[in-house]
């Protein structure tokens, strides 16, 4: 081993995992980045959502967007009209996470570049 190695004590690994760990308990899955990147692209309505997503359920979906909203990431607004109309909007809160989702396009990007090669 080499003196420029420094070993990382293990409460100080789990204080620099622990913040990670919770963004991805959130944000983990096939399809919570998804569908908020749907909503910050204006889909507001369950089947605008559900149709700017191929392959995801209207269960899955449903669910995501309750956990989402758990999180404080979503919110769903019930309108009282006949027939009742459903919106979700991406709160403020879940804006802050647009750097990471650019920081995540570059690297997928750049990753699809060094597999495929295109």
């Amino acid at each position: 081993m080499t003196d420029s190695v420094k070993l990382i004590k293990h409460e100080d690994c789990d204080r620099e995992m622990l913040p990670i760990r919770d963004a991805l308990d959130v944000l983990g899955g096939k399809w919570k980045i998804m569908i908020l990147i749907s909503l910050m692209h204006g889909n507001t309505r369950f089947r605008q959502i559900e149709r700017s997503i191929p392959k995801i359920s209207s269960k899955v979906l449903a669910k995501e967007l309750k956990d989402l909203e758990q999180h404080q990431l979503v919110k769903r607004t019930v309108y009282d009209e006949y027939p009742v109309r459903v919106e979700y909007t991406s709160t403020d809160y879940s804006r802050s996470i647009e750097g990471v989702l650019t920081a995540l396009h570059a690297w997928g990007s750049n990753h699809r570049k060094q597999i495929i090669g295109k």
